[in-house]
C-alpha cells in the first residue's frame, strides 16, 4: 500500500509540474511575469545551498571553525573569479575534502 502511495505521489506531481512546461508557451506570458521568473533560480538556490552548510545534523547553527564554512567560501571565490558552475563545485568539494580529511583529521 505505501508504494502505491508513493507511486500516486510521484506521477500526481509529475503531472502537475509538467503541465506547466508543456502547456504553457513563453508567449503565453507577459513581459513583467517572464522578468520576475528570470529571478526564481537565483532566489530557490540559496535556499537549498544555506541550510547545508549553516545547519548541522541537529538542527542547530555550526560553529564558525566548521570545514563547510571554508569550502563554501572558496567556492564563492572560485565561482566569482572563474563564473564556471563546474570549477565552482570542484573547488568547493576539493578544499572541503581537504579540510575535513587532512586538516581537521
Amino acid at each position: 500500500m505505501t508504494l502505491v502511495s508513493i507511486i500516486i505521489a510521484g506521477i500526481l506531481t509529475y503531472f502537475t509540474r509538467m503541465t506547466m512546461v508543456a502547456l504553457i508557451s513563453r508567449d503565453m506570458l507577459a513581459d513583467k511575469v517572464k522578468a520576475v521568473l528570470e529571478y526564481v533560480p537565483s532566489a530557490v538556490f540559496p535556499a537549498i545551498i544555506f541550510p547545508g552548510i549553516f545547519i548541522n545534523d541537529y538542527g542547530t547553527f555550526i560553529e564558525i571553525n566548521d570545514p563547510k564554512i571554508y569550502g563554501a567560501l572558496v567556492a564563492i571565490v572560485v565561482g566569482y573569479l572563474s563564473k564556471n558552475i563546474i570549477a565552482t563545485i570542484l573547488a568547493g568539494l576539493i578544499s572541503y575534502w581537504f579540510l575535513i580529511f587532512v586538516i581537521f583529521s
